[in-house]
């Protein structure tokens, strides 16, 4: 989890006041499909890392910031930029669906420049 930041009750406001878009994975110990998404978070931490930053918030250990964003089901994943939700993805998602996600936001400013005619 080397590119994944865990976050604790003081990490929270770097989260949020990023300029860089931080995908956030809400969960908790006791969640089997939070374990399932696990590895897949991983995976696109990983492939994402430079573009995308990653971050994981446990519930029991952060009600209050869970309460904050209107998790009621986890996993929920936010993606995040200057506080800002730009995607809210409930429940467990195959790594295909969320690289064609991250995609939109990653290759956003590629392409908004203007293509030189051949």
């Amino acid at each position: 989890m080397g590119n994944i930041v865990d976050v604790q009750q003081g990490d929270w406001q770097n989260v949020k006041s990023s300029t860089k878009p931080v995908l956030v994975d809400f969960w908790a110990e006791w969640c089997p499909p939070c374990r399932m998404l696990a590895p897949t978070f991983e995976r696109l931490a990983a492939t994402y890392g430079d573009e995308i930053s990653f971050a994981k918030v446990n519930v029991d250990e952060l009600p209050e910031l869970a309460d904050q964003y209107g998790i009621r089901s986890i996993p929920t994943l936010l993606l995040l930029r200057e506080g800002k939700v730009l995607e809210k993805l409930v429940g467990a998602r195959p790594y295909d669906d969320l690289v064609r996600v991250l995609d939109v936001y990653v290759n956003a400013t590629e392409k908004c420049q203007p293509r030189l005619a051949n």
